[in-house]
């Protein structure tokens, strides 16, 4: 059974940085494209950054220059390094990740960058 678990979610200052983490288990196959999503109260659910199994990348324009994804092919771990954060930031963060041609959720972790 696929797992994705999160961490690294947390209140921080408007300018200030976290590093969220994504364990991934379970895939019998190799995890190929892996990525972050988030969703703001209100809102749909939008792609923050993706990462292939090669290193290839892809950023929302909001998070250009902010956010770096990386990932761990050995560990199944992916990572988003969020650093200058702002209050539209704010959101839950889900981990994605695709197992063969299926995708998967994590369960999501808080992010609010609040003064």
């Amino acid at each position: 059974q696929v797992q994705l678990v999160e961490s690294g979610g947390g209140l921080v200052q408007p300018g200030g940085s976290l590093r969220l983490s994504c364990a991934a288990s379970g895939c019998i196959f190799r995890f190929y494209g892996m990525g972050w999503y988030r969703q703001a109260p209100g809102k749909q659910r939008e792609l923050v950054a993706g990462i292939t199994r090669g290193g290839n990348t892809n950023y929302a324009d909001s998070v250009k220059g902010r956010f770096t994804i990386s990932r761990d092919n050995a560990k199944n771990t992916v990572y988003l390094q969020m650093n200058s954060l702002k209050p539209e930031d704010t959101a839950v963060y889900y981990c994605n990740a695709f197992c063969s041609d299926r995708g998967y959720w994590g369960q999501g972790t808080q992010v609010t960058v609040s003064s």
